[in-house]
């Protein structure tokens, strides 16, 4: 089977000069995972009074931009469904041919309001030290429908101890490059069920929302999420979002980010690797014996 082309797999050959201790230097070929700007606009309001305005530019790894998309308007706490969005396409080849496809525009349905002074807002305090937790909790609490349920599902911690492994085995870009991240859904049985990479973490997991709001599959009320990297405030508010019950990280959580999954009832897990872990909260889903 003939491989997609590496740009199409989000990997970028760059040549350089491999420095080995007592060795001569070596000029060599290295695989690097590729990193461009998103631009994310929305057209929205009422037939005849149409505005399209920008929303927000991220850098993520090309592929899976739509998904990326729509888990962002939906872990923002834009849309809460994936019928209040008409249609997602990029637009900048259409009117410049042979630039890359870093605008998407998503055509929202008429019903969703846009207040573009409180996403400014939220977008501003995201951002900013020290406030941003307050904003985003506020929005949660506004907006979300979709927490956990209590005590439900009961995980072996066997099962959690095979994760990592699976983890990494699908990390084909990682595997290529050692520089991207992954998150992934898995099944309280431990079976994989899907898994996204980017070099971003929060749009590795926003293109893996997006995918399951697109599929129906939200909330994630049954199902257990997993991140390469470390576990941030904004994580686990994403996750709150979908309705996940156990979100677990192979790095550390932040203080924040254990105060917020406590808050919401959410099992949290750090240091998921080398058959060890910890649990920071919710420890009534995990069955140690």
């Amino acid at each position: 089977m003939k491989l997609p082309a590496l740009e199409n797999r989000g990997i970028r050959k760059t040549a350089t000069l491999r420095i080995t201790a007592n060795l001569p230097a070596q000029q060599e070929d290295d695989l690097l995972a590729v990193e461009e700007p998103l631009e994310i606009r929305l057209s929205f309001g009422p037939k005849g009074q149409r505005e399209t305005r920008s929303l927000a530019v991220t850098m993520r790894t090309p592929g899976q931009d739509k998904p990326l998309a729509l888990g962002f308007l939906f872990t923002e706490g834009l849309i809460g469904k994936a019928e209040e969005v008409l249609e997602i396409r990029h637009i900048n080849r259409v009117t410049v041919p042979e630039t890359p496809d870093n605008i998407l525009l998503v055509e929202l349905a008429e019903r969703v309001a846009i207040d573009f002074g409180r996403l400014n807002r939220h977008f501003y305090t995201s951002s900013s030290c020290g406030v941003c937790g307050k904003a985003s909790i506020d929005m949660v609490h506004s907006v979300s429908c979709y927490f956990p349920r209590k005590a439900f599902p009961k995980v072996p911690a066997a099962v959690l101890h095979g994760l990592p492994a699976q983890l990494r085995q699908q990390q084909a870009i990682f595997g290529d490059t050692g520089g991207i991240h992954a998150a992934a859904i898995f099944s309280a049985d431990g079976a994989l069920m899907g898994l996204r990479e980017d070099v971003g973490r929060h749009n590795a997991l926003d293109k893996l929302i997006g995918e399951a709001l697109a599929g129906g599959q939200i909330p994630l009320r049954d199902q257990i999420v997993m991140l390469s990297g470390r576990l941030s405030f904004e994580l686990v508010q994403k996750c709150i979002m979908a309705g996940v019950p156990i979100l677990a990280a192979v790095g550390a959580p932040s203080s924040l980010a254990v105060e917020l999954a406590e808050e919401y009832g959410m099992t949290l897990i750090g240091f998921l690797r080398d058959g060890r872990f910890n649990i920071y909260c919710g420890a009534e889903r995990i069955e140690l014996s």
